[in-house]
């Protein structure tokens, strides 16, 4: 094993159901420490390539003009690149002065992007991906909980921007899930049927079957689902006004 092998060995990237990595960093919004400013909150930590790059700035409109939408759901934004943050004030300032997309524009980026020009950050959360890019970092997405748990973890190449509905499902159905101790199927959106967990008992599975259990349906004994209204996932999830 050569010295630069020991002395740099490949970071370990945290998984779903890890604690959220901490750290301390300077960001446009000022000084950060993740993710103990964020407690009880939900948090999307994502990173993009660099700054002042075409997809990077598609990316940056949607997060912001939805912003007030994740906030809705006890969410908060932060990005990441290993740029500079007198490069990030001046990306952000020309986004909001000179870009338009998808009949956007004038937009503002006001949730933290934060400097990692030592890459330690992107590197503590493995988002450098040598096979893609060793000095730039892919578009990953973390969803942390507001224990500071790991929920979801997305990764895109440079080429691909993200789907911004899809963030905001899983948002939605992952808080959907904590609250009211169920799943969601393929393509689940908030007012469809959810999944039941699998009964823990013979007993429990036959009454489901013989459709003993109120507003439960199953099609098979592991394959049981019921109705969850979209008012009452909204009401019991949502902490911002209605009607967005």
């Amino acid at each position: 094993m050569n010295e630069a092998t020991q002395d740099d060995p490949p970071a370990s990237m945290p998984r779903i159901g890890d604690a959220a990595p901490p750290f301390e960093a300077i960001t446009t919004q000022g000084n950060i420490s993740f993710p103990a400013d964020y407690a009880g909150k939900w948090v999307i930590l994502f990173s993009h390539p660099a700054d002042f790059t075409p997809v990077c700035t598609s990316e940056f409109m949607m997060f912001a003009s939805m912003q007030d939408e994740f906030k809705a759901y006890n969410t908060e934004l932060v990005g990441l690149s290993i740029d500079g943050l007198y490069s990030h004030i001046a990306w952000l300032r020309t986004i909001k002065e000179k870009i338009t997309f998808r009949g956007l524009s004038d937009i503002e980026v006001t949730f933290p992007l934060i400097e990692d020009i030592t890459m330690e950050i992107a590197k503590k959360y493995g988002m450098i991906m040598p096979g893609e890019d060793s000095t730039k970092a892919v578009r990953a997405v973390f969803v942390i909980d507001p224990a500071g748990m790991i929920r979801t973890i997305i990764y895109y190449p440079l080429s691909l921007g993200r789907n911004f509905d899809e963030l905001l499902r899983v948002i939605k159905a992952l808080q959907t899930a904590d609250a009211f101790s169920v799943a969601t199927p393929a393509e689940w959106r908030p007012g469809e049927r959810v999944i039941v967990p699998t009964a823990g008992s013979c007993g429990t599975a036959k009454d489901r079957m013989d459709g003993a259990e109120e507003g439960v349906e199953c099609i098979d004994w592991f394959f049981c689902t019921k109705e969850l209204s979209a008012d009452k996932v909204e009401a019991t999830i949502r902490v911002g006004p209605t009607g967005q």
